[in-house]
């Protein structure tokens, strides 16, 4: 299940058309595909993709949110 949640992880923040995106983003974006999937086992798979360097994390001074490895520069109109 944590691999599945990884692999939702990796291609909502492929497929967004923003580059950095706050947890509770995420979290909404998996809970569509796995609705049963816990808060926690989401951060934990986030957690486990920073540290296999695939999503780094980007701190906004007052908010940390997440980006996909090699996105961190693009910004868009939207953000």
């Amino acid at each position: 299940m944590l691999e599945d949640i990884k692999n939702a992880i990796v291609e909502y923040l492929t497929n967004a058309k923003k580059s950095k995106h706050y947890f509770k983003d995420i979290e909404k974006a998996v809970k569509q595909k796995f609705p049963d999937a816990s808060t926690r086992d989401i951060k934990k798979a986030c957690n486990e993709l920073v540290n296999e360097d695939k999503v780094a994390y980007f701190s906004t001074g007052s908010t940390t949110m997440y980006c996909l490895k090699g996105r961190e520069a693009e910004t868009t109109d939207m953000e």
